[in-house]
């Protein structure tokens, strides 16, 4: 079992000490595709699973969950979280043992996901209606301007001093529910003078570089783990693919995610490194409790 860097008690220690200084932006990895951003007191959390609820769910079937690294902290300890994500409906994105106790922990916290998703999401967080925030991106090719789906549902929206903004995902299509909206999403999250790219899980699609590259990314969180049928599970980026769209997208820096979670679904980040080296991409590779602030990786 792979231990994290910080874990508990020492996790939630560096959490509280580096919530001091002004304008400070710091951010941890909580494994596969979580992670808590912290800025001037304010905390959101990407996509978090801190449970073993899938490795319980799978124990007795032909696709275990065999979970790789140990869990970073109980979430019923995360506290002044003023929004949570949840890019598509897959548990290890959208987990109810993660989300219950988080929301008990911090009542008036937001749940920001896909509208597609939102009766899931209601149901696994336990959350009212009011407080689920749900976002779409209305287009049929995100290279091309804006079109009405014909629904209302916005593309952005404000918890606190944190600017979620939604962008397509392919995981592993731009698929649409019977009301237009898509099913998986990415984030752009911008707070003070920063903007962080997180892509949920998400292959390339067509007008996808087209679509960043204007944004004003300064980090990129991307999935690693790439796709292959017989591990019958939808496609992500490869290592060498996320180092090139973050090179595309002119995204300052780029942290791997999506890997070493589960021993049938991981990848090396060898790859990845390789490639940012070659490119000269701005790049860090965390351990599951570790930190990254701007310009330390």
């Amino acid at each position: 079992m792979i231990q994290p860097a910080l874990q508990n008690d020492a996790f939630l220690a560096d959490v509280a000490a580096a919530d001091s200084a002004a304008d400070a932006f710091n951010l941890w990895w909580l494994g596969q595709s979580g992670f808590l951003i912290q800025w001037e007191g304010h905390r959101i959390l990407l996509d978090p699973y801190l449970s073993d609820s899938l490795t319980e769910k799978y124990a007795a079937t032909d696709k275990p969950h065999v979970r790789m690294t140990a869990r970073v902290v109980d979430p019923a300890r995360l506290t002044r979280i003023d929004a949570v994500t949840a890019s598509h409906v897959h548990t290890d994105h959208l987990d109810p043992q993660t989300l219950q106790p988080l929301c008990r922990a911090n009542p008036a916290m937001r749940l920001v996901c896909p509208e597609s998703i939102r009766a899931s999401a209601r149901t696994r967080s336990g959350l009212p209606d009011d407080q689920i925030l749900g976002l779409d991106f209305p287009v049929t090719d995100p290279s091309k301007p804006a079109a009405s789906t014909g629904s209302a549902v916005p593309e952005s929206t404000r918890v606190g001093p944190f600017e979620i903004h939604a962008v397509p995902a392919a995981h592993e299509h731009l698929d649409r529910d019977v009301d237009g909206h898509l099913i998986a999403l990415g984030w752009l999250v911008r707070f003070g003078r920063w903007t962080v790219y997180h892509s949920g899980d998400t292959m390339l699609y067509p007008g996808m570089e087209e679509l960043l590259r204007t944004r004003g990314i300064d980090l990129a969180l991307l999935p690693i783990n790439g796709r292959s049928p017989e591990r019958r599970v939808a496609g992500n980026l490869w290592g060498r693919e996320a180092a090139e769209l973050a090179h595309a997208i002119g995204a300052r820096w780029v942290i791997p995610c999506h890997y070493d979670q589960f021993e049938f679904n991981t990848a090396t980040p060898d790859e990845f490194v390789a490639a940012c080296r070659g490119l000269g991409q701005g790049f860090s590779v965390l351990q599951a409790g570790g930190r990254w602030t701007p310009g330390g990786g």
